[in-house]
């Protein structure tokens, strides 16, 4: 004959064995909040890397090659872009840009696009000064910024041409430094001509 005692305690412990069972896992740690355009910017790609992997980089953290690029903002009207970009030393030392900054524009998988990148608005549109200005030497002492503005039209002139989008910009300052790249927050909408237009770099305002 089976005791009563006995028998209350195999329940005791079932019930304790399935409370223990079906227990709530631990809550999922929460998903990183929004993160701004201009600190997904200033990863450097060292010449022997693969242009289809642009690495991360923080925010606080000054690239290799003691600057970092950033957006700057931009207009748009009438199927005409115009889109600004920063430079800014963040490194300790002065920092000399000459000319237009050498840029190759990337799909969303990173691959090459076959867009021509053209000094100047010519072409394009008429009427940026920003855009034809003459180039010229640029000193930028630490923690001081140039900048560079592209051009293009949101255009389909051709059915039979598939439009174009510009996910990312791989940037060279100048000459032999180390490659920057961005994620514009609005990727470009080139449609299908084929055609960007770059300013020179000048010095930011003050």
């Amino acid at each position: 004959m089976i005791s009563k005692r006995w028998v209350r305690g195999v329940v005791v412990v079932g019930v304790l064995a399935g409370v223990a069972g079906c227990s709530a896992p631990p809550a999922p740690r929460p998903a990183p909040g929004p993160v701004q355009a201009t600190e997904r910017t200033g990863g450097t790609v060292p010449r022997s890397a693969s242009p289809s992997a642009p690495p991360s980089a923080s925010a606080g953290a000054c690239p290799e090659g003691g600057v970092r690029l950033l957006e700057a903002g931009g207009d748009a009207a009438m199927g005409l872009r115009v889109e600004g970009f920063q430079l800014v030393n963040c490194g300790t030392r002065a920092y000399v840009l000459e000319g237009y900054p050498e840029v190759s524009l990337r799909d969303d998988r990173n691959g090459p696009l076959e867009v021509a990148v053209q000094h100047g608005a010519a072409g394009i549109t008429t009427g940026v000064p920003n855009i034809d200005a003459a180039p010229q030497r640029v000193t930028l002492a630490p923690g001081q910024a140039a900048t560079w503005w592209v051009v293009w039209r949101n255009l389909v002139t051709d059915a039979a041409v598939p439009a174009t989008t510009v996910s990312a910009l791989e940037v060279e300052p100048r000459p032999g430094a180390p490659r920057l790249w961005l994620r514009p927050a609005r990727p470009f909408d080139l449609g299908n001509t084929g055609r960007l237009g770059i300013s020179p770099w000048t010095a930011a305002a003050r």
